[in-house]
């Protein structure tokens, strides 16, 4: 059984830490699946958001492992997708979640931004009215190098924000990012623009995990957890949220002091 091996608050928000990341994604999927499993309990349909990105390829595995969720009666959605990209490309958001969970579980529907569509503002309109139309149980997060929460970056990111789903431009820590995590060869073909879910919207869940293990988020976890509330680094806005969590593991809470948090 993998056990944190320290639990802390920050403001309202609950931290998680683990000695790796396996351990960190075992712990983290058992407790997304017994919430799931007692919210099927009480209704018969409902909704997930979902993150990408290496932070949730262990956690996503042992979700699908966990067993006792009625997978048909979820309704499944995603938190960002590249402007202009195809869902054969590997690097698309959809071709992630297809491959990785859609593929694995097959729920009762899978909602995905298409990153492709024609008109992308009437597109925005599409999957916010969606989400209007159906309150969010879980969203899974992870946090970018810059603090990002979806692609939420620091110059673009709202906490007022009126929107639901936006396209804004991508900051060049973000799009050298995934460049870095394999997802694209070069600076130049990872696109500058992109759909995102906003942060009120992120914040509407009704249970929020963030995943952000390794030592390259090291960095960023010191500024969100002990730096201002701020949308220059849109994953403090957690630290307001009581029903979040942040896992972490050693490597991503290497700059934090474990023995002065608060138990």
């Amino acid at each position: 059984m993998s056990l944190p091996v320290k639990c802390f608050q920050v403001d309202d928000l609950q931290v998680r830490t683990y000695n790796s990341e396996p351990e960190m994604s075992e712990d983290a999927a058992k407790i997304a699946g017994e919430y799931i499993v007692q919210c099927l309990q009480q209704r018969d349909k409902i909704a997930l958001l979902l993150a990408t990105g290496k932070s949730q390829l262990k956690f996503l595995d042992n979700l699908i492992s966990f067993g006792g969720i009625d997978w048909s009666s979820i309704i499944i959605f995603h938190l960002d997708e590249y402007l202009g990209i195809s869902p054969e490309n590997p690097a698309s958001f959809r071709y992630y979640l297809t491959e990785n969970v859609e593929k694995r579980v097959w729920p009762q529907q899978f909602e995905y931004i298409k990153g492709n569509a024609l008109e992308p503002i009437s597109e925005c309109e599409r999957y916010s009215n969606l989400l209007k139309n159906q309150p969010i149980d879980l969203c899974l997060l992870g946090v970018g190098e810059n603090g990002h929460l979806a692609f939420n970056d620091p110059d673009v990111a709202n906490f007022d924000d009126p929107a639901l789903v936006k396209i804004v431009k991508l900051d060049e820590t973000n799009r050298q990012q995934q460049v870095k995590t394999g997802h694209f060869p070069n600076l130049e073909s990872v696109p500058q623009y992109a759909f995102t879910v906003t942060i009120p919207m992120i914040c509407t869940a009704k249970k929020i995990m963030c995943l952000a293990p390794e030592t390259r988020k090291a960095k960023i976890v010191k500024e969100v957890l002990y730096g201002d509330i701020s949308s220059q680094c849109p994953a403090s806005i957690l630290r307001r949220q009581p029903q979040a969590s942040l896992f972490l593991d050693l490597n991503s809470a290497r700059e934090i002091s474990l023995e002065s948090s608060n138990t």
